[in-house]
């Protein structure tokens, strides 16, 4: 076999030809693909000097597949491309782009060319690799990735699993992923379900809610006895929630520009059909009891966790709860006593601040580890398998009006085309998929004994809520003395009354919230912001309204602060107050962290560069 080609450029042409258009009577059209564009350009009737939306980024692609005309007589073959281009207003549409190949007298050999062009493709936007001999056939891709679906249904005031049937399920059986979707009952559902999964079905875990769900399964994953292997499973979130905070830093991370609601799931959704993967740093949280949870977004105390959780009663506005409870809280803007101490970082980071040095001190607070509860296991009930969904099947309308959902299909072939817009003489299209469907593969049971009773939504019959212990297993925390034990030469102490305390692990606290510009999934740091008290209302609206745009450290307050850190210890010394983790309310009282970096993979979708406005 050939070696690989080597790394092209952006302009390095990779693949050049001749189409027809469907239906038949239309313009024909040069086609040529590079690493990072589909450029297309009309040749006939009428070349066109100044070609309008002839330059197609990958970015914007989902997916494609090749057809076949339902008519015995036609001898072409059929490429569609489904992309996904932002409009005059910003937001994103579907629009399919079908082609034909028709340079060969017979069907076979328009069928290879059409193959060869979804096969380089597809190539492209799963960061695989073409050969060197450019022969590039469809045994060049691997089976379809296999993704497990965790969906929230009353995330996002409700609209999460509307926006998954209508969205995102469409764009991922265009990109040819396989899946499985799980709709959690209850709190903590995906947290049991994932402690029992068989590792070895699945490609990657993606949760389509706001950033608690992707919580509990981290926290599964770290709950297995396997938790060494188990936490190679890279996972994804799609944000269909009311605090998406990591979808907005892997909506950075792909350079698009920042987005909220439906525009950033679609944005999130074709980074997941793009592939790539990033170490992800987590951070471990020992709480007061000596119980552990593991947190890849960020620890509140004061105003931010304040905001948090009183917001809560504003649920059904969505990601407007957070700016009113912004509101409130500054209305009833509250201080906190407490120490924070902090092991700063060995290297120099890009610090967006000043940090002057400070006197280190020792912690004063002695606390006896409590034990564990125990654990509890729930077996995997799918609600969908490895079958086509029974949505209605939609025909495919003219080029200009609205396209409605293709049939979906989890082994990778193409949606139905089976519209009559083409006109007399045009047959509609049917799935021509590049490789035969693999053989079902039989799904391991998750528990012994007798299977449990489905009911008619296809879910076992509620069970009361169990606790659901501290993660035992995970790595441990060597940086950490036991919470209440001294702490180590070379950390810093401050103490003194705070509004608020940060430690965040990514860039970003909400989907339009950028706490860290600099910060990155997998730097080995925890990044540490706080604002002592003495600072005005108007001063902290300030650096909020700011931070949507990342320049809060340049607003210049006195009483904010900044340190990267490997680890961290807070002491609250207000007996009353409110702490989070990711958002959840755990309980009050001493914490400490420690970053472990890179302990996670997270589905990110290729880096791109960051669009600019026009």
């Amino acid at each position: 076999m050939a070696p690989p080609l080597p790394p092209p450029t952006d302009s390095t042409p990779l693949l050049h030809g001749e189409f027809g258009s469907y239906p038949a009577h239309g313009p024909r059209f040069a086609l040529t693909l590079m690493p990072q564009a589909l450029h297309i350009q009309r040749l006939r009737p009428k070349p066109e000097a100044r070609p309008r939306g002839g330059l197609v980024p990958l970015a914007e692609v989902s997916g494609c597949c090749t057809l076949r005309s339902c008519s015995p007589s036609d001898s072409a073959a059929y490429l569609s491309i489904y992309t996904y281009p932002r409009g005059r207003r910003g937001g994103r549409r579907r629009a399919t782009r079908t082609f034909r190949a028709d340079g060969a007298a017979t069907y076979e050999e328009n069928r290879a060319e059409a193959q060869r062009w979804a096969t380089a493709l597809t190539c492209l936007l799963r960061g695989l690799p073409l050969p060197g001999d450019r022969e590039i056939t469809p045994e060049l891709l691997p089976r379809a990735p296999r993704l497990l679906l965790f969906v929230n249904p009353f995330g996002g005031r409700g609209l999460a699993w509307q926006w998954c049937k209508n969205h995102v399920l469409p764009m991922i059986s265009e990109a040819g992923l396989s899946f499985n979707l799980i709709h959690t009952e209850r709190q903590n559902h995906a947290r049991e379900l994932v402690q029992g999964l068989s590792l070895r079905e699945w490609d990657g875990i993606v949760t389509l809610s706001g950033d608690g769900l992707l919580y509990e399964v981290l926290n599964g994953l770290l709950d297995r006895p396997d938790w060494e292997e188990a936490m190679k499973m890279p996972v994804g979130i799609l944000p269909c929630g009311s605090g998406n905070a990591l979808a907005g830093a892997v909506n950075q991370h792909g350079g698009f520009e920042q987005a909220l609601g439906l525009d950033l799931l679609l944005n999130c959704s074709l980074l997941l059909c793009h592939s790539g993967r990033r170490p992800l740093d987590l951070l471990s949280v020992t709480l007061a009891s000596g119980t552990r949870c593991f947190s890849f977004l960020a620890v509140a105390w004061g105003f931010v966790s304040d905001v948090d959780i009183q917001s809560e009663r504003f649920r059904a506005l969505g990601s407007a709860r957070f700016t009113l409870g912004t509101v409130l809280g500054l209305a009833t803007l509250h201080t906190y006593h407490g120490r924070f101490s902090y092991l700063p970082a060995d290297v120099e980071s890009a610090s967006p601040g000043p940090n002057p040095g400070l006197p280190r001190a020792k912690s004063e607070l002695t606390l006896a580890p409590g034990p564990a509860p125990p654990l509890a296991h729930s077996p995997l009930h799918r609600s969908v398998s490895d079958l086509p969904l029974p949505l209605p099947q939609y025909p495919l309308v003219s080029p200009g009006s609205p396209e409605p959902l293709p049939i979906l299909s989890l082994n990778g072939g193409g949606p139905e085309v089976a519209g009559e817009w083409g006109g007399a003489g045009d047959a509609p299209l049917s799935p021509d998929p590049l490789l035969p469907s693999p053989p079902r593969e039989a799904l391991s049971p998750m528990a012994k004994g007798p299977p449990e009773m489905l009911t008619s939504s296809g879910f076992p019959p509620p069970t009361l809520d169990v606790p659901v212990a501290n993660s035992t297993c995970g790595p441990p925390d060597h940086l950490l003395p036991p919470l209440g034990s001294p702490l180590p030469p070379g950390w810093v102490t401050l103490e003194g009354d705070f509004v608020l305390i940060l430690a965040i692990s990514p860039s970003h606290l909400g989907a339009d919230m950028v706490a860290v510009p600099h910060a990155r999934f997998d730097d080995g740091l925890v990044h540490l912001c706080w604002v002592r008290s003495g600072v005005s209302r108007a001063t902290l609206l300030r650096i909020f309204l700011a931070m949507e745009r990342g320049s809060h450290f340049d607003v210049g307050c006195p009483q904010m602060g900044y340190a990267a850190a490997r680890a961290f210890r807070l002491e609250p010394l207000t007996p009353r107050g409110v702490l989070t983790v990711d958002g959840e309310q755990v309980e009050y009282g001493p914490l400490q962290a420690q970053i472990h970096p890179g302990l996670g993979t997270l589905l990110t979708g290729p880096p791109g560069e960051p669009t600019r406005e026009p």
